[in-house]
């Protein structure tokens, strides 16, 4: 199998460094919670719809942040870097889902659409790292490991 990573320079790598199974690991759980997420959506409509798409893309929404620092390809503004990696780690969409179903009482009615957004963001995460994409560092790259 082909190496997810680029060389070290100066720029930094481009992609993640974790091996085939853990990113195996994570496209399953990516598909697992892509068709929960579109089950989700269908089975309750209405604004359960545009909010799941809006969970699928809010995490690289981030990359607009200091969009005119942008300098290098590939590497994301120092300031941008907080947020992007707080969008990007498992446990926040998990903490959003646990809240929206805490404040809503867990009725499916009221709870779907926040739920849903989570699922959809989770999954985003989750294909990102099966993608070989993960956290950024401090200056902005690819980080080695996920």
């Amino acid at each position: 199998m082909a190496q997810h990573t680029s060389p070290r320079t100066p720029q930094g790598p481009t992609r993640t460094s974790t091996s085939a199974p853990v990113r195996a690991a994570w496209g399953v759980l990516g598909a697992f919670l892509l068709v929960w997420s579109v089950f989700e959506a269908v089975k309750h409509g209405g604004w359960v719809i545009p909010l799941a798409v809006l969970g699928l893309i809010a995490p690289d929404l981030t990359f607009f942040i200091a969009k005119s620092e942008w300098t290098q390809p590939g590497r994301l503004p120092k300031r941008a870097v907080p947020a992007y990696n707080l969008m990007h780690r498992p446990i926040t969409p998990v903490v959003w889902m646990v809240l929206s179903t805490v404040v809503t009482g867990g009725k499916p009615e009221a709870n779907a659409a926040p739920f849903t957004l989570g699922l959809m963001w989770l999954t985003h995460i989750a294909l990102d790292r099966a993608m070989g994409y993960g956290l950024r560092s401090r200056e902005g790259w690819q980080r080695t490991a996920a």
